[in-house]
Formats: C-alpha cells, structure tokens, sequence
C-alpha cells in the first residue's frame, strides 16, 4: 500500500525521534535499526525507503535531539545563566538519558562514529554555547566565551557522573555541588 508524501514526512520524522531516544538511552551500538523501527511502528524493510544508511539517521537523530536538548537554556533566559544551570542539573534530567542532553548521553560514543555523526554534535555543541555565551555577565566575549566553554564541560562531566555512580546520595550531592560551583557568579 503506498503512502502520501505527508505521511512518508510524518514516518520519517517518527523513526528520527525514535532513534534519538534510543540512541540516548542505549548507545549506538545498543540499539539495532531493526528495534527502531518497530518502536516506530514500521517494518525494518521499510528503513531504506527513508535513510541510505544507519548513519544517516544517526546523524539525523543527533540534530534532531540537539535541536531540543538545549530547553533548559531557553527556559533560564529569565532567570539568567544561574537558573540555566540549575536547570540542566536536575535528578529529573539525570535520570530520563532517553529525553535528555545528548553530549552527557552519547559524547564517549560519538568519537566513534562517522564524520557526519560528529558534525551533527559539534554544530549543536556550538549552537549551546553560542547561547550560553549571550547569557553570560561581562564585556570581553572571549572571557564569556571560554567560561560558556569549561561550563558546559563541566556540566555534561557532573551529569555523567551523576549517572554512573550507584549511590543516589552521592549522585544527588554531585549535581548539588556542580550546580553550586558552576552558576556561581564571577
């Protein structure tokens, strides 16, 4: 049975989030396209019809989830760069990995993959610090520039963290601190 251009565009855009979940949730390598595309209610012969390659969506799935995983800066511009940190370093953001930011979730991975797959990150990588940048106190843009820069590092290495430990006091206390030491004001 053939589908209509829109829903070729409604199936496509389904298999990308999907995959952006998963891949979030389970690594590259922990997910096969064969279970993508049954959580996305289609069968695997049809993935062809929609992407050349898993890499292809791979790279897709990144922007895609890049494309929102920033939410937590646009719901600080308010209450400024502090409010963003806190934001990002919340116990319900470290344990949904599936939803959340895809550097904390697959940054270790992404070294691994094809070109494509890392330009997808580096872009949205610098699209996040671009605006954290705009958040920043200060005159010089190279110093808010590289405080955006070692913040954000900061911040993806405290939720990793907080998500390998197997103590949730201790994983509760890594986002206190980080959000302490890093939306601190300079």
């Amino acid at each position: 049975m053939r589908v209509s251009r829109k829903e070729a565009a409604a199936n496509r855009e389904r298999v990308v989030a999907v995959a952006s979940a998963l891949y979030r949730k389970h690594g590259f390598d922990g997910i096969g396209l064969s279970d993508i595309m049954k959580k996305s209610g289609l069968t695997h012969g049809g993935f062809y019809g929609h992407f050349g390659s898993k890499d292809d969506l791979a790279a897709e799935a990144c922007t895609s989830a890049l494309r929102g995983s920033d939410s937590w800066i646009s719901a600080s511009e308010k209450g400024g760069f502090e409010v963003a940190v806190r934001n990002y370093l919340t116990p319900e953001h470290r344990d949904d990995r599936a939803h959340g930011c895809l550097f904390a979730a697959l940054a270790s991975d992404i070294v691994r993959q094809p070109r494509a797959v890392r330009h997808a990150m580096t872009e949205g990588f610098r699209t996040t610090i671009d605006k954290l940048v705009r958040m920043l106190p200060g005159r010089s843009a190279q110093v808010r520039r590289e405080r955006a820069l070692a913040t954000m590092a900061g911040l993806v290495g405290a939720l990793i963290l907080s998500r390998a430990v197997d103590d949730s006091e201790l994983s509760d206390q890594i986002l206190a601190a980080s959000a302490k030491t890093f939306g601190r004001p300079q």
